[in-house]
């Protein structure tokens, strides 16, 4: 029975020790940007779920498709039945890791970060440059990429295919804490 006690006891600790190595955010923030010579098109998702290993650098996000914000309700409307099919494909998901995690000596330091992303049923390899700080027991990530509508079997409709980018800039600032 003594033995039992030891080996719960070790689980408990062990899973409390691991759960101090991860950071989360439930409220991240990602947008994207399409220029074009007809219009802009702009959308905010601030309900961004995003963890980080700090053992490991390892990095996971993941964001509801129907979370996106729109200035008008028809483009949101278009962007979720027509574009991203977000009935089908109702998430969009990044697993990845920091490089040289481990090696960040400063409280704000240039990164990158590799990993694959899954959008529209599709998934391609991403790296980015980034920028990671350290405040105040938050590690704070920002950055941006770009991401082409091809890549991920997005179809654009020929009668508007002038107002959309071929290749749109995805942004993120991702606030994380201490997961408890």
């Amino acid at each position: 029975m003594k033995h039992i006690y030891v080996a719960f006891f070790s689980l408990l600790i062990m899973g409390v020790t691991n759960a101090q190595d991860k950071y989360l955010t439930k409220e991240g923030y990602v947008s994207f940007f399409s220029h074009s010579i007809v219009e802009d098109i702009k959308a905010d998702n601030n309900q961004v779920l995003s963890v980080v290993d700090s053992k490991t650098g390892k990095i996971a996000i993941q964001l509801l498709m129907r979370s996106f914000m729109f200035e008008k309700a028809l483009m949101r409307e278009h962007f979720n039945d027509n574009y991203v099919e977000s009935d089908i494909y109702p998430k969009a998901k990044f697993s990845g890791s920091i490089e040289n995690f481990d090696t960040l000596a400063n409280l704000s330091s240039d990164i990158r970060i590799v990993g694959t992303l899954s959008l529209h049923g599709k998934e391609n390899n991403i790296a980015t440059d980034a920028t990671i700080t350290v405040e105040a027991n938050k590690l704070i990530l920002t950055g941006e990429f770009d991401v082409k509508v091809a890549d991920y079997d997005i179809k654009i409709p020929a009668l508007v295919k002038n107002n959309i980018s071929k290749t749109i800039k995805v942004s993120f600032e991702l606030h994380h804490t201490p997961y408890k």
